[in-house]
């Protein structure tokens, strides 16, 4: 199973709701932050899901409106399958490979005041999201009523990375004008 399979089976586990439904409450939830899952794969997980016997159909007496409006809940199956993948070891084992850790690996290459750009650059962006983060967390707070939730836990968990990394860049920016090569580099080959 992926990720959105994952979501989406938690997702109609709380309340049955059709892909549209779906859809617009990830977004709601701003899902898409810490779940890569688009508006299509919504809808190719629920049949995937669905003939897996993960999910099934509701009758509702909203009149349907095609497929796509197909009202979907998680089966007892589908709750099963949900708590068996979530007790996969993987899901605390795996280490992220952020694309600024590979620039940093790398940023060697660029000029000084590239590098200088680039600092400030990646500043800027973690204090936009930090400020949404916080804004995110003061609208949670509001909807769920208590700090005592895996959402609240979750964009705590984001905020204190963001002004971890902004700590820590502030302190590579000072650092800079003594970078160095390696004093005793490893040499690889028929010489080393």
């Amino acid at each position: 199973m992926t990720t959105p399979d994952l979501v989406l089976l938690s997702l109609l586990a709380e309340q049955p709701m059709h892909g549209y439904q779906a859809n617009l409450e990830l977004e709601r939830r701003e899902v898409r932050d810490w779940a890569g899952i688009s508006r299509p794969q919504v809808y190719y997980s629920l049949e995937k899901l669905a003939r897996w016997g993960l999910l099934r159909g509701v009758e509702t007496a909203e009149r349907a409106a095609g497929p796509e409006r197909r009202v979907f809940a998680t089966t007892e199956s589908g709750r099963r399958a949900l708590k068996k993948m979530l007790a996969r070891e993987a899901w605390t084992t795996t280490r992220e490979r952020p694309p600024f850790l590979t620039w940093l690996a790398l940023s060697w290459q660029a000029s000084p005041r590239i590098v200088r750009r680039q600092i400030r650059r990646r500043q800027r962006f973690l204090a936009v999201e930090l400020a949404g983060e916080q804004a995110t967390l003061r609208a949670i707070y509001r909807e769920v009523g208590h700090p005592y939730h895996e959402a609240v836990w979750m964009v705590s968990l984001a905020i204190a990375q963001f002004q971890t990394e902004l700590r820590w860049l502030r302190k590579l920016a000072r650092e800079l004008p003594c970078r160095a090569p390696a004093r005793r580099p490893a040499r690889v080959g028929p010489e080393g």
